[in-house]
């Protein structure tokens, strides 16, 4: 369907439910190089007619147009997005463009000790690294790798080039590394870490996966709040994160807990696959796709067109607390 460019309508992503969507998380790449337990057991596997990966330009211009509409922070997702070649021109590119305040990237951290002063002078204003646990037997049960102490250098080496904060991602799972909560928390008394902890997502690959060690994060929410933590208010572009802080601690705590009953009421962000989709739920649909309106500069108000469109589709929630997890078959493919 094309939308005549006198229709754009609004400027800004708004939802039918009035939700503003400030942030976006653009996956570079479906590729990764670790094998998590809760994500990709089997290893990236290529697909057999695989349509290649946003270039530089599409990418440049995708960021313009959802910044042109009000977006402030892009995320770079993957896979593993450090693994793209260009990827200091990517965050130097995204970094340069008008409106955007924050470039920031989710990493498994295995190039980070080498390569983030690299990252930090390409304009990456924030860091989100993935640490399933602090025993490195444990996480290389859990990850396929055995990358623990290169990580915990990287982490160490991101304070150094002159990052504040570092967050840091966990799926704490029991029967594995739950029994290791009190352990994190113990970690970042005195470091200026934030320690997120993701509940894990039922996707269509991982029912009994899920079924056998998924840990509700209502259940460290009430483990904090007990021991003195006080539950903090959001920004307008952070992410779902429930963050907590305790006068004790230089560190804070964040929660992300999906199945959380009015877990979508704050929803402010949308997501661009590596090939050029608009997800508009990390549960949802199939995808919009974009491609064909990344091919030139002249096309950016019939994308901003496409974008609020597809927009005025969104529901009010996912289903996942009826168990419903819609088509995605893992996170991989979507930048989680």
């Amino acid at each position: 369907m094309h939308i005549p460019i006198k229709n754009v309508g609004a400027d800004r992503l708004v939802d039918p439910f009035q939700r503003e969507y400030y942030y976006l998380r653009l996956s570079i790449t479906d590729v990764c190089n670790f094998r998590c337990n809760y994500c990709l057991p089997n290893g990236y596997q290529p697909e057999t007619h695989k349509s290649s990966f946003l270039s530089l330009d599409e990418i440049r211009r995708v960021a313009k147009a959802f910044a042109a509409m009000g977006t402030e922070k892009v995320r770079l997702t993957g896979g593993e997005p450090t693994l793209r070649k260009d990827f200091l021109a990517i965050a130097e590119t995204i970094s340069s463009i008008e409106n955007i305040r924050n470039v920031a990237l989710t990493t498994n951290g295995y190039r980070m000790a080498r390569d983030v002063e690299a990252w930090k002078k390409a304009g990456i204003t924030s860091l989100n690294v993935s640490v399933d646990s602090l025993d490195p037997r444990m996480f290389h049960t859990i990850t396929g790798e055995n990358k623990f102490h290169e990580i915990m250098r990287g982490i160490d080496r991101a304070f150094e080039v002159g990052y504040h904060k570092v967050k840091v991602n966990s799926v704490l799972m029991k029967g594995l590394n739950a029994h290791e909560f009190e352990r994190f928390l113990d970690w970042v008394k005195d470091k200026p870490i934030q320690m997120r902890f993701i509940e894990l997502m039922q996707t269509g690959d991982m029912d009994s996966f899920f079924d056998k060690y998924h840990l509700s994060g209502e259940v460290l929410a009430q483990k904090l709040l007990q021991q003195g933590w006080e539950l903090q208010s959001k920004g307008r572009s952070d992410g779902p994160a429930k963050v907590f802080r305790h006068a004790d601690y230089m560190g804070e705590i964040g929660l992300i807990m999906p199945y959380e009953k009015n877990f979508c009421a704050s929803c402010n962000r949308l997501r661009v696959s590596a090939k050029g989709k608009l997800h508009l739920c990390l549960f949802g649909e199939e995808g919009v796709d974009l491609r064909d309106l990344l091919q030139s500069d002249e096309q950016q108000l019939l994308l901003q067109a496409r974008l609020f469109s597809a927009l005025q589709g969104k529901r009010e929630h996912h289903y996942l607390h009826i168990g419903d997890s819609g088509v995605r078959s893992n996170l991989s493919t979507i930048g989680g």
